[in-house]
C-alpha cells in the first residue's frame, strides 16, 4: 500500500516558519500538502477539498485550534478526517481537552521531523485501513442482503409454485371427470328425447293426467332449452381448465439450466391468475387489459422466475389504481393495463412493456423503486422486496435490464429487455 504517495495533508498554522519547516519535510517524504494560516481558512478549504489528515496548530488569532476541531468534528462531511494537533502546551488538561474534542494524536513543539513523519504514516495507514474496513463490511452486508433476497425469493417461489400445482391438481382431476362425461349425458338426453318423440309418434293423443304433465313441466321449452344448459356447461369447464392450464404454466418448476419458452403463455397465465382482481369492485371501475403483442422467438429463460416478475409488475399495476377513483364517477374512469411485446431492432433482445394509467410517481420514488425493502404501502401491505426480487430476476438472472418511467397524474411504465439467448 503507498499510503505515503498518495495522502493529502492539509497543515494550518498561522506561523510561516513552522509551516515551511513540516510542508517541506512531508513533501520531501513524497506526501500532498496543503496550507492554512488560520482557522477560518481551513474552513473554507474544506469546503472544496478533503484532505485524508489535518495537522492543527492550538495556539492561532481568531478560532483556535480546539475551536476548528470542534468545527470539523460536527460537519459530516469532514467528521471523520483524523486531526494531529501542533502545539507546544504539554500540560495534562490541553492534551485531555484535545482528545475530547476529536484529535487522535499530539505533537509537541518543537518539532522532531521523523516523529511527525511516523505519527503522519501511522494515522494515513489507520485511516486508509479503516477506510478499505468499511467499504469490505459495506460490500459483505451487500452481499449478505442479496443472498437472504435470493433465499426469500426462491422460498417465496417454491412455496407459490406447489401451492398452484397443488390447486391445478386438485382441479385437474375433477374436471377430467366432468369433461368427459358431459358429452355421453348430452347423448343420453337425445336418446331420451328420441324416445318420447317415438311416444308422440305412435300415441298422437296422450290421456289428461300426461297431458297435464307435458303442460306442468313445459317440455317444449325443456327440449329447447337443456341442450343450451350442458352447453353452457362445457364452456363452464372448458373456462377451468383453462384456469387450470395457467396455473400450471405459472407454476412451472425452473430447472437449473434456462430453456426455451414463449413468453406471451407466461404472461397470459399470470393475467388469468390476476383476473378476479381486473374486475369492477369498490376501490376501482374494470380495469382493462390491452395486450399488443408482436411476433416474438421462443427465448431461453427461467420461466417461473419471470412470470413472478410479471406478476409483481401486474399487482402493482392493479395497486396504483386502488382509491385513485375516491370522488369521481366510475363513468369518468377508464382504467387501463396495456402490454406490449416487440423484438429489438438487433433481433437479439425482446423488449416487454408494462404501462398502467393510473397515479404514476414522482421522480424520487422512481430512484428508490427497486431499492431492497423500500415500499410505498401501508404497513402489513408490502416487504419492499417484489421489485426489488424483479429487479434481481430480470437483471442477475437473465442478464437483461428493467427500467420504469413515470409521471405524476399520468401513469407508469416499466419495460423489461430480455436477452432471446443466455449467454
Amino acid at each position: 500500500m503507498k499510503t505515503s504517495l498518495t495522502g493529502l495533508i492539509l497543515i494550518v498554522d498561522d506561523t510561516p516558519t513552522n509551516l515551511d519547516v513540516i510542508s517541506e519535510a512531508l513533501s520531501d517524504a513524497g506526501y500532498t500538502v496543503a496550507i492554512a494560516t488560520s482557522g477560518e481558512r481551513a474552513l473554507k478549504q474544506l469546503e472544496r477539498r478533503s484532505p485524508d489528515l489535518i495537522l492543527l496548530d492550538v495556539m492561532m488569532p481568531g478560532i483556535d485550534g480546539f475551536e476548528t476541531c470542534q468545527q470539523l468534528k460536527a460537519n459530516p462531511k469532514t467528521c471523520d478526517i483524523p486531526v494531529i494537533f501542533m502545539t507546544a502546551l504539554a500540560d495534562a488538561d490541553s492534551k485531555i481537552k484535545g482528545f475530547e474534542v476529536g484529535a487522535v494524536d499530539y505533537i509537541t513543539k518543537p518539532f522532531q521531523e521523523r516523529e511527525v513523519l511516523a505519527r503522519v504514516r501511522t494515522h494515513l495507514q489507520l485511516r486508509f485501513l479503516t477506510h478499505n474496513l468499511e467499504q469490505q463490511v459495506s460490500k459483505k452486508n451487500a452481499e449478505l442482503q442479496a443472498s437472504q433476497i435470493q433465499l426469500i425469493q426462491s422460498e417465496k417461489m417454491s412455496a407459490l409454485g406447489n401451492l398452484v400445482a397443488g390447486v391445478a391438481h386438485e382441479i385437474n382431476n375433477p374436471i377430467g371427470f366432468l369433461g368427459g362425461n358431459i358429452q355421453p349425458a348430452l347423448d343420453y338426453i337425445n336418446d331420451l328425447f328420441g324416445l318420447i318423440d317415438l311416444y308422440q309418434q305412435k300415441y298422437p293423443q296422450p290421456d289428461a293426467e300426461i297431458q297435464a304433465e307435458m303442460e306442468a313441466i313445459d317440455l317444449e321449452y325443456i327440449r329447447e332449452d337443456l341442450p343450451k344448459l350442458v352447453g353452457s356447461m362445457k364452456e363452464g369447464v372448458k373456462r377451468i381448465r383453462d384456469v387450470s392450464t395457467s396455473l400450471r404454466t405459472f407454476s412451472r418448476a425452473d430447472s437449473d439450466r434456462p430453456v426455451s419458452c414463449n413468453i406471451h403463455d407466461g404472461i397470459d397465465s399470470t393475467i388469468m391468475i390476476l383476473k378476479h382482481r381486473l374486475k369492477a369492485d369498490d376501490s376501482h371501475p374494470e380495469i382493462r387489459v390491452i395486450k399488443n403483442y408482436g411476433d416474438l422467438p421462443q427465448i431461453e429463460c427461467y420461466a417461473g422466475q419471470l412470470n413472478q416478475v410479471f406478476m409483481n409488475l401486474l399487482s402493482n399495476a392493479i395497486d396504483a389504481f386502488d382509491g385513485s377513483n375516491k370522488g369521481e364517477s366510475y363513468h369518468d374512469i377508464v382504467h387501463e393495463i396495456t402490454i406490449t411485446t416487440k423484438l429489438c431492432h438487433d433481433l437479439k433482445q425482446v423488449l416487454i412493456y408494462i404501462k398502467d394509467n393510473g397515479v404514476g410517481m414522482s421522480k424520487g420514488l422512481q430512484q428508490q423503486i427497486f431499492d431492497d425493502f423500500f415500499t410505498t404501502k401501508c404497513v402489513g401491505k408490502g416487504t419492499g422486496l417484489g421489485l426489488a426480487i424483479a429487479h434481481q430476476i430480470v437483471v442477475q438472472k437473465h442478464h437483461g435490464d428493467i427500467t420504469v418511467h413515470s409521471v405524476c397524474g399520468a401513469g407508469t411504465e416499466f419495460v423489461i429487455t430480455l436477452p432471446i439467448q443466455q449467454s
